[in-house]
């Protein structure tokens, strides 16, 4: 399935309500003092870039890249619309991501995600992409709730 992948100004309704969806499913399933999911006014900050993807005029999902250092990024805020569940929307937006961030020089990406069962898709498309677990990175300490995960580009 194809969509279309746009850098996001974070200016519209719809990636908005997907973003406070994401926010609270991570507070749902995650102790408030290990969830590491960014707000909306955090994604808007300089060294971040957060991509939607669109078939047609409906938002299906989006991801972000945080770059920690010149040589290594993080992945943030990835979702997908419950409409879309299944479709290859995260495997689309992680494609794109990864691209970017070999554009950029970047030689790892990082990632933080939680250990709950709700989880487990994400684990599993992060690990069939290469990506391996690893020790807390950038700023992040040993966390129960929370799974680190790498890979190099």
């Amino acid at each position: 399935m194809r969509f279309e992948i746009r850098e996001d100004d974070l200016s519209g309704p719809e990636i908005q309500a997907l973003l406070r969806e994401h926010l609270a499913g991570m507070q749902a399933d995650t102790p408030p003092e290990s969830v590491h999911a960014l707000p909306l006014e955090a994604l808007r900050q300089p060294g971040i870039t957060l991509w939607s993807a669109w078939r047609g005029d409906r938002l299906c999902g989006c991801g972000a890249l945080k770059t920690l250092d010149p040589l290594h990024g993080e992945l943030k805020s990835m979702r997908t619309h419950g409409a879309f569940l299944r479709q290859g929307v995260g495997q689309a937006v992680l494609d794109h991501i990864v691209a970017q961030a070999r554009a950029r020089g970047l030689l790892r990406l990082s990632l933080e995600t939680g250990t709950a069962p709700s989880f487990a898709a994400a684990h599993a498309l992060y690990r069939r992409n290469g990506f391996l677990p690893c020790e807390p990175f950038a700023d992040y300490r040993p966390d129960p709730h929370s799974l680190f995960m790498s890979r190099q580009l």
